[in-house]
């Protein structure tokens, strides 16, 4: 069985810990590689060197991740034109999307919050892949996904991977019938929201993840995430499909193969 991580944050790690994962992976012929996706562009910088390093191995996303302070406009247009000349070179537009936990706990310690900048921002980068037909990779849950949803329309954009998705069920309905992707965590294990999530969500367009460093409660408290997890929610996938184990990491491999464009084997 072949397994890639679909969304890992890499370069948060510590650098000994980084450097400890990259060869566990590298010696891990099961892991064919993982989507490492940016928070910034110092972020980004970082991603673009770990891929250089270990080609075909790390494939790099550039990007903003929405949940903290947006940059000035100044920055913001340094990112940008940044990304346009490494975008050749990246698999995905990502992390990028909305602000949904950052602007919940504004309105709940009654301190207002300007959502616009951050969709302002969020249509340049969806603008850029559309330009270079480059999926894109998204934070937008709940309420925020129909805006986003919105927003991929106007710009005929095909291939969206919405990572630890949630959200009602007239969204995924939504979401399903445009064809765009979801990646599932290790919290399948126990969130019973994301079990449901995953019953209804067509295999096809399903995907896997860590989204490490993130840490994991149940069966992986206290433990480090590492890309290894993907293996376990595949089996709960498969579980939840009423599938058989390698047959669903067969079509779970395949389908992030095929949205990333990634060869079947390591050059």
């Amino acid at each position: 069985m072949h397994f890639i991580d679909s969304h890992l944050h890499l370069d948060l790690y510590e650098e000994v810990q980084r450097k400890v994962m990259i060869q566990d992976i590298a010696d891990n012929p099961a892991l064919r590689a993982v989507i490492a996706v940016s928070m910034n562009l110092a972020s980004s910088l970082t991603t673009k060197e770990l891929a250089e390093n270990y080609p075909n191995l790390i494939r790099p996303a550039y990007g903003f991740h929405p949940e903290q302070e947006l940059p000035d406009g100044a920055e913001q247009q340094e990112l940008l034109v940044w990304m346009e000349k490494h975008i050749r070179n990246a698999v995905a537009v990502g992390e990028v999307g909305l602000p949904y936990y950052r602007r919940k706990e504004a309105e709940s310690q009654k301190r207002s919050f300007e959502l616009q900048p951050y969709y302002d921002l969020l249509e340049k980068f969806v603008r850029l892949a559309a330009s270079h037909h480059k999926p894109i990779i998204l934070h937008a849950v709940y309420e925020d996904a129909e805006r986003v949803i919105d927003l991929l329309q106007q710009y005929h954009i095909q291939r969206a991977h919405f990572h630890w998705f949630k959200g009602p069920v007239e969204t995924v309905n939504r979401m399903i019938d445009s064809g765009y992707s979801i990646s599932v965590t290790p919290d399948i294990a126990y969130e019973e929201d994301i079990q449901k999530l995953v019953s209804v969500y067509p295999l096809d367009l399903i995907m896997v993840e860590t989204d490490g460093p993130w840490p994991f409660e149940g069966p992986y408290k206290g433990r480090m995430t590492h890309p290894v997890m993907v293996a376990d929610v595949v089996r709960h996938v498969a579980a939840i499909k009423g599938m058989g184990v390698k047959e669903t990491a067969a079509r779970i491999y395949s389908n992030t193969s095929r949205f990333y464009r990634i060869g079947e084997y390591r050059d």
